[in-house]
């Protein structure tokens, strides 16, 4: 038969003889290797030569176990894995435990060399006798073959790993000279120790630690007698005994192990009696086995560091490629500490999940990203969601386990104008010409710097408001608070749509499948591009920072079992926008929080200075705040999980209900997600101490500006022209009313001073007619339109008349 020693005749008839088998097994308990003699003959020399040129020495290796994933206090998160194993000494396993294994493995286990020299014979003689050839292993001999079987495995070896278990005389014989080798220099407690953390006790727990774990919910050195004779009994026929799948099975085993137990004085009859009257079903305490995050406190976050430690450039000390790092996390006992603040999560999740409820069927979703300017660590991130039923993280990208598009971003985006604008030399009391719109009427805005142009539209961009506002000059404090959309429009052709994405990409802005924002001057002002909440809190945070971006890591530091560190990267930081720059538009965003900004009345920015921006889309599907103090950037965003239905059909959130906040015809940024981004800031910086955003200097106060030549009453050819040798560039603008003469030049934008090289627009008299312009505070002022065919960033920059109106931010 296949077991047999047909590639070693010599040896089979060395096995086969009493006297040869008296030589090999003195051999074995002596541990040297002898020639030999009488009649054994020149078979059994054969036989003998050919054990004396085995290999002896045997290595073990590190156990591949569980790593741990800890967070920034040292809790444990979760534990990756491929074999569910943790190591743990021997005096961290019960007496009961030791007794039972050794009891039903090899009973003479603390009095051999590692072969048990009766049970050896009895196989020879089975064997001879033509039965199956039996293995009569003593403990040390498994422990010698499993380990070889693991490390095959760990090496990707699978022949070797078939080769370490298969049934031959060559193999026994090389496994009975590694096990005389391994008595020599480990001890028998070392050798248990070994053998108990490493074998397979079914359900896939490897190891008496897991399994204890697995089907009792106790540790090792809390095994009762039942529970011991249990575990111990799988490891013969770990799917045969398994008292998940197998109960009546894994019973019997149990009471076998149980007599074996009581034979040899390991246990009384009166506790072995007992023992065995109770069901293996009562005995178990087994939940359903789920993915290492399903088992996370912190599912969400737990996946997110696992693909980041996957994915991630910083982490190629961990492998070249997704699968080794994954080999090397799963099987290293490596120590994960993470960034992540265990007081700091608790806050940002109770916060989403009170506007947001978890299961609700309202087609609501919420996520909100904490990171620290400065350095990217990720302290807190919160998804009101059940990873059960949802594993995307709408936090971050595809990558790192989120979606493949993101969401809109809304007005969100009009800080990138202004900072473009500031960095440019724009003075930050600058005013620029907003065209009048309304909710009802666009602005349509047209000419050589937006319809063909770089980062422009390919038709007329309508751009409408949430009320009526503009036809006048407007500061950038009034613009950026109220988040009017044509103001936002200007700026932009003002400072170049292809200069405001450059700012976006530099202070971290992407889509959620890692590519720039689609460049369409749409996406550069209104935010119909898309994004992650982890994506746009860095971003912010770059102005908490001084204009230092930081690429957010969840990582702290890897160490391995034996303490020695893994070598992380530090986090990568930048500066890509001027300090002066973050200092000003800092200030001008504090507007939001007050004077009648978007989010005014939700904080006090004299008790503790903040800034942001809200933001939501056209059609109100998905409302966003960012914002950020010294110490701290979140972003926070609601919206509509699914953008569209099958038919195209966008959902929209006005007429929903918002947990503890109650509900609302209409849904803006400052509707919900402001006041949940301002109840979780004001939890997170409880006791931090309050600091000031630096003071703008004067010269960016002032900004660097020269003057702009006096125009009025030209025709636009003359002025142009003008301009053109003051060092501006030009191009015209809307009509407005003028005592100028009709056609002539009534106005610039900016006016008195612009930046040298900059585009000044001109504003040509339409005659004395009354203006149009009308000023209503807002309510609340709203901002992007869903992408087509329900996926974000799909929507069209520009349009013409009768086209679908495009993607845009409001407020």
């Amino acid at each position: 038969m296949d077991g047999r020693a047909q590639n070693f005749p010599a040896v089979l008839r060395l096995l086969l003889g009493f006297v040869v088998l008296s030589t090999v097994a003195g051999l074995l308990l002596a541990g040297i290797a002898v020639p030999a003699i009488g009649a054994s003959g020149q078979a059994a020399k054969s036989g003998v030569d050919f054990f004396n040129d085995l290999p002896s020495d045997f290595e073990v290796s590190p156990l591949a176990q569980q790593s741990k994933i800890v967070d920034a206090k040292n809790h444990v998160i979760a534990n990756p894995y491929d074999e569910n194993r943790i190591i743990v000494p021997l005096n961290k396993i019960s007496k009961n435990m030791r007794n039972a294994q050794i009891a039903i493995e090899d009973a003479r286990f603390y009095e051999h060399g590692g072969l048990d020299l009766r049970g050896f014979t009895r196989a020879v003689v089975s064997n001879a006798q033509g039965g199956d050839v039996q293995g009569a292993s003593t403990l040390t001999q498994q422990f010698v073959k499993v380990t070889l079987q693991e490390q095959a495995l760990r090496a990707g070896d699978e022949q070797a790993a078939k080769a370490a278990v298969a049934e031959n005389y060559g193999r026994k014989l090389q496994e009975l000279k590694y096990a005389v080798n391994v008595e020599e220099n480990f001890t028998k407690d070392q050798i248990l120790q070994g053998y108990l953390n490493l074998v397979y006790y079914g359900d896939q727990a490897y190891g008496v630690e897991a399994a204890a774990l697995n089907y009792f919910g106790v540790h090792a050195n809390k095994l009762t007698l039942g529970q011991s004779a249990l575990l111990a009994g799988i490891v013969q026929q770990p799917t045969a005994y398994n008292p998940v799948i197998n109960p009546k099975q894994a019973q019997a085993r149990r009471n076998v192990v149980l007599t074996r137990m009581q034979q040899l004085g390991f246990a009384s009859a009166k506790d072995v009696a007992a023992a065995k009257k109770q069901p293996v079903e009562k005995m178990l305490h087994k939940k359903p086995a789920k993915g290492v995050c399903h088992r996370s406190s912190e599912p969400y976050f737990c996946a997110y560091v696992m693909a980041y430690l996957q994915h991630s450039p910083q982490l190629a000390a961990l492998g070249k490629t997704p699968e080794e790092r994954l080999k090397r996390i799963n099987q290293g006992g490596l120590t994960i500490r993470t960034t992540l603040d265990p007081a700091m999560q608790k806050i940002t999740q109770r916060e989403i999940t009170k506007a947001v409820p978890v299961g609700n069927k309202s087609n609501l979703g919420g996520a909100i990203t904490v990171v620290e300017p400065g350095t990217g660590k990720v302290l807190a991130m919160g998804q009101a969601a059940d990873f059960d039923k949802n594993q995307t993280n709408w936090n971050v990208d595809q990558v790192y386990g989120g979606g493949p598009y993101g969401y809109q971003f809304g007005s969100t985006a009009k800080m990138f104008g202004l900072v473009t604008a500031i960095e440019q030399g724009m003075p930050m009391n600058a005013q620029i010409f907003t065209p009048f719109a309304t909710n009802h009427v666009d602005h349509s805005f047209g000419g050589p710097k937006v319809v063909g142009a770089p980062c422009g539209a390919d038709k007329p961009w309508d751009v409408g408001n949430d009320y009526a506002i503009g036809g006048r000059m407007m500061s950038l404090s009034e613009g950026i608070a109220k988040s009017v959309n044509t103001w936002a429009a200007q700026l932009s052709i003002e400072v170049g749509p292809c200069n405001v994405l450059d700012t976006m990409k530099k202070m971290g802005i992407h889509m959620a499948n890692g590519k720039e924002v689609d460049r369409t001057i749409s996406n550069a002002t209104l935010g119909s591009g898309t994004t992650t909440p982890l994506a746009l809190a860095s971003a912010y945070a770059t102005l908490a920072a001084d204009g230092t971006y930081c690429e957010p890591s969840p990582i702290v530091s890897i160490t391995t079992p034996d303490k020695k560190e893994i070598k992380v990267p530090k986090t990568s930081c930048k500066q890509v926008i001027k300090k002066e720059t973050a200092a000003a538009v800092s200030s001008l965003l504090e507007g939001t929080l007050k004077n009648g900004g978007t989010a005014d009345g939700l904080w006090d920015v004299s008790a503790r200075p903040a800034a942001g921006k809200t933001g939501t889309t056209n059609g109100h599907n998905q409302s966003w705040f960012a914002g950020y103090t010294r110490q701290l950037a979140s972003a926070v965003w609601i919206g509509s999980v699914n953008v569209s239905d099958k038919n195209g059909k966008f959902y929209s959130l006005n007429g929903k209900c918002f947990g503890s906040y109650g509900c609302f015809s209409q849904v803006f940024g400052g509707t919900v997600s402001a006041p949940v981004w301002a109840n979780t800031m004001k939890a997170l910086s409880k006791g931090m101490k309050v600091e000031q955003f630096p003071t703008p200097s004067s010269q960016t106060q002032r900004g660097n500006l020269d003057p702009i030549p006096n125009v009025y009453a030209r025709n636009p050819g003359s002025a142009a022209a003008i301009l053109q040798g003051a060092g501006f560039g030009s191009t015209v603008g809307q009509s407005i009313p003028s005592n100028a003469p009709v056609g002539t030049v009534a106005g610039t934008s900016p006016s008195g001073e612009a930046v040298r090289g900059s585009t000044v627009t001109l504003l040509i008299s339409s005659g004395a007619a009354a203006s149009p312009a009308v000023n209503v505070k807002p309510t609340r002022p709203a901002q992007t339109k869903p992408p087509t065919k329900g996926k974000p960033g799909k929507g069209k920059p520009g349009k013409g008349k009768g086209a679908p109106k495009p993607p845009g931010g409001k407020g």
